[in-house]
């Protein structure tokens, strides 16, 4: 199923390439795997939000025991509306919520258990905080996401295998069935020490939520679908790759982890990395606790989205079942950064010119077609040239531009393939890096003024694809007060 709605997925996109007009050339094959529809949407998607609720956010806890009393839960002020606007500010288009976190308390009354809201004085025992959740995003127009745990620490049947995959499966078709269409599930392999040991059967899990939701991407260590970049941070490796092999990987396995941090340009599987990392120093709401800086918020989108990944960014309401003001304001700051870096491409108008062109002038991959904006139409280099010998360069419109921020985007639809680069300002080298993707960002130690900007593949697998080159300012790098 998956191969298939990748190719279909393929022919889509060489359609909308008005690759089939007769005055065009064939187009350069794809390098496999290439993205599921699903994987390039969520690709695109670039900025998504976690929600950190529960227990824990009552007992002041990271983890809890599972012993808390479900009438501890009570967010009077409850505003999942409040939580979308945060969304919002952010840019974020998926919010996934923790519908049931290692405590095993639930969000939504579930049948399968007594440890739940229904058991709470949150609205009577009638809330249901996983609803409220799932109609107010899509009231915005916003995806939405769920997490369920895999440890439970409340439910009597986990450590007996077959007993607890079937009490975990009947949990996951509640959530799956009950809230319209889920985008993303999210599972990981979180498990404290001395735990009760336990055998997921998560092939099982994954079929279910395949057979239950077609179009959903399925997160873990280990995929199917999207794959943990390995750390906390929201830091992505250089390289990194949305290829891996699935068969070397183990979910909960910590010694994958830097094998997941840059994935594998021999991997046989398409599953991109996702960088998870909380606005707060916890993922639950605690009192004491600030949000990050808009300046350490930039520093994670460049080493995130810019590296090729989608950024996770846990944004935990309070007691009272509201974001805080602070949070919601800090979104609202490094949207706007981010929207002010961007926003002005000092590219446009470049004249472009490249080492070759697949097809020949005509042929449909000009160089011209990483300036248009359309990031379903691309330069492509001719095949017939050697190793390292692939560039293309932007004469900028005015004499002069002053840019620190190197904008590159492959097109990933038919498959993943720059393993090396350069960047060069008038002759200067400026940045080098490994990998590319969807998006790669550099950002420079200092501004620079240039009348042409080069970009050298010095090493791809096949025939390297460009679907955009922009060039931005970010005040930030001349003066470090311009985002707090």
């Amino acid at each position: 199923m998956v191969r298939r709605s990748a190719w279909f997925w393929i022919m889509a996109f060489l359609h909308l390439c008005h690759l089939s007009l007769s005055n065009s050339a064939t187009p350069p094959p794809p390098v496999l795997p290439v993205p599921s529809a699903s994987q390039l949407h969520w690709q695109r998607r670039e900025v998504i939000m976690f929600f950190h609720f529960g227990m824990n956010t009552f007992t002041d806890a990271e983890w809890g025991t599972g012993a808390e009393s479900p009438s501890l839960f009570n967010p009077t002020g409850l505003n999942a509306n409040q939580w979308m606007d945060a969304a919002e500010a952010a840019g974020a288009s998926l919010v996934i919520l923790t519908a049931k976190h290692h405590d095993g308390f639930c969000l939504w009354p579930s049948q399968y258990t007594d440890h739940s809201v229904a058991k709470s004085p949150w609205k009577g025992g009638k809330g249901d905080v996983v609803g409220e959740f799932a109609n107010a995003a899509r009231s915005r127009g916003i995806d939405v996401g769920l997490y369920l745990s895999p440890w439970d620490r409340h439910e009597k049947t986990y450590g007996r295998e077959k007993e607890y995959n079937e009490f975990y499966m009947a949990q996951l078709h509640e959530l799956l069935t009950k809230y319209g269409s889920i985008s993303e599930i999210w599972f990981d392999g979180a498990k404290g020490e001395g735990a009760t040991e336990m055998n997921y059967h998560f092939q099982d899990w994954f079929q279910m939520v395949k057979q239950l939701q077609s179009s959903i991407n399925i997160f873990s260590n280990a995929g199917p679908d999207l794959r943990w970049v390995g750390d906390e941070s929201g830091s992505a490796g250089d390289p990194c790759w949305s290829t891996i092999n699935r068969s070397l990987l183990r979910i909960g396995d910590a010694s994958l982890l830097s094998y997941l941090k840059t994935g594998d340009p021999q991997g046989a599987d398409w599953v991109p990395a996702e960088c998870d990392v909380s606005i707060r120093p916890g993922w639950f709401w605690h009192k004491n606790e600030t949000a990050k800086s808009v300046s350490q918020l930039l520093e994670i989108y460049y080493n995130s989205v810019g590296r090729n990944c989608v950024l996770l960014l846990n944004v935990p309401p309070n007691t009272t079942g509201l974001v805080s003001g602070d949070d919601t304001q800090r979104l609202k700051d490094f949207r706007a950064a981010i929207t002010r870096i961007f926003s002005n491409d000092l590219a446009t108008g470049s004249a472009a010119t490249a080492s070759s062109e697949w097809g020949g002038p005509g042929g449909g991959f000009a160089a011209a077609n990483v300036l248009d904006s359309d990031d379903q139409t691309f330069w492509a280099a001719d095949g017939s040239e050697q190793q390292g010998a692939h560039w293309i360069e932007l004469a900028l419109p005015a004499a002069k531009a002053s840019f620190n921020v190197v904008r590159i985007q492959e097109a990933i639809a038919l498959g993943q393939r720059i393993m090396e680069h350069e960047v060069y300002a008038d002759g200067v080298l400026v940045a080098q890096g490994m990998t590319v993707g969807h998006k790669r960002l550099h950002r420079l130690t200092t501004s620079v003024t240039a009348a042409r900007v080069k970009i050298r593949i010095t090493k791809s697998r096949g025939t390297p694809l460009l679907s955009a080159i922009g060039l931005h300012y970010d005040p930030s790098v001349d003066g470090p007060g311009e985002f707090n």
